[in-house]
């Protein structure tokens, strides 16, 4: 370890190491600590190091930089800077070991969030895929402690511009943020980036009802398509109001055809109570083209697979476009249902019983379809007036 007066010519000319050596440190003379590590394998180059002594008087090499990154006067600025901290008590090699255990939002993810989600949270699996399609690309590599607040604005507002929904844009973000809220319970981070990240406000209440002929449109699709099982799907959703999560989990031990009910267990209900679907002609028409019951648990069976169906949105998007209903989404087949038992002249606390809403305010919603309905009861009182009138 030659001590020498380091200077800015030394640093562009002789950074050598000896032959018969693999490194050599050139120790500055003018800052006692600060020194240059030449490796035989880069010759004129070197990287800058400061030598000091934590408090249990074990040696430190704290790496400040290249040299041809920085220059020899900043090099000594910055260990005159790192010395100061560690005479108050600071350790910037312990700090930066601090810095990289804490783990990258993948290791986060996979093996902390996840294993507690699995059994906590019955949504774990769109956590998981939300994770994979965007999330692990953008922050992945990223150390807990990196991620940055207008990262995830930036990442938020990117979304929108690849035509994700409003909805599903702060799905995103609710989930970075649910995640590092237990990152922060667990004492693997102090500060949440994600809190105070504007989300969208838009109105998720849209609802799109089919007249008659779009209906008609629809039905033709499903009754012809070739890829009947998905048809099938669609059919049992229209038919019974039910959400697509649910009727993909539905097993044939829930199903009773003579008593025509389907019992949506607890652990399938959005509400978490157990729920009885009344099965009409249609739903029954379904069931009894399925041809899973005999050696499957589920009722909808991906034959190519052999397990069920956990998502349907890629041919869904085909079988609307099929049918002119590019607008139309899977929920809506839930408020289409409803739309049928409205317009027939059920009651909103039928209708709030039947889809299995917990509070009255959501099945409000569909109030107009029943103003719709009495009017169209009170035109028929009109009828009879004019025909009166016209005798």
């Amino acid at each position: 370890m030659p001590i020498i007066k380091l200077n800015q010519q030394f640093i562009k000319n002789d950074l050598q190491c000896p032959e018969g050596k693999t490194r050599i440190e050139y120790c500055d003379a003018d800052l006692p600590g600060l020194y240059v590590e030449v490796r035989a394998t880069s010759p004129g180059q070197g990287t800058y190091y400061l030598r000091y002594k934590d408090k249990t008087s074990k040696t430190c090499h704290q790496k400040l930089a290249r040299t041809e990154n920085i220059s020899l006067t900043d090099a000594r600025k910055k260990s005159k800077v790192l010395k100061a901290g560690i005479a108050l008590g600071a350790d910037p090699r312990a700090e930066e070991k601090a810095r990289k255990a804490v783990p990258t939002y993948t290791e986060f993810f996979e093996q902390h969030y996840l294993p507690y989600a699995k059994p906590r949270k019955r949504s774990w699996g769109k956590d998981e895929e939300m994770f994979r399609l965007r999330l692990k690309a953008k922050f992945g590599h990223q150390r807990l402690n990196q991620i940055t607040r207008q990262g995830i604005q930036m990442f938020h507002t990117s979304l929108k511009e690849q035509g994700l929904s409003a909805s599903t844009c702060n799905h995103y973000i609710k989930l970075i943020k649910h995640s590092l809220n237990l990152a922060i319970d667990w004492e693997m981070l102090e500060i949440n980036p994600a809190v105070r990240v504007p989300l969208y406000h838009e109105d998720n209440k849209k609802e799109n009802y089919l007249n008659d002929s779009e209906l008609e449109q629809l039905m033709g699709v499903l009754r012809f398509d070739e890829n009947r099982i998905v048809c099938m799907i669609i059919t049992y959703l229209l038919s019974t109001g039910a959400r697509l999560n649910e009727a993909l989990a539905a097993r044939w031990d829930q199903v009773n055809i003579e008593r025509r009910v389907w019992k949506i267990p607890a652990s399938n209900s959005k509400s978490k109570r157990v729920r009885a679907v009344p099965l009409n002609d249609s739903a029954i028409d379904v069931l009894n083209q399925l041809d899973t019951g005999d050696e499957f648990d589920y009722l909808f069976i991906n034959k190519k697979t052999g397990e069920p169906y956990t998502t349907i949105h890629k041919v869904w998007g085909r079988l609307r476009r099929k049918a002119g209903l590019t607008h139309l989404r899977i929920h809506d087949l839930r408020h289409q249902y409803a739309s049928f038992l409205v317009n027939s002249g059920r009651t909103l606390y039928e209708v709030q019983q039947i889809l299995g809403h917990s509070d009255p305010s959501v099945t409000q919603r569909y109030a107009h379809l029943s103003t719709e309905a009495l009017q169209d009861a009170a035109n028929s009182a009109s009828i009879k007036i004019k025909e009166a009138m016209q005798n």
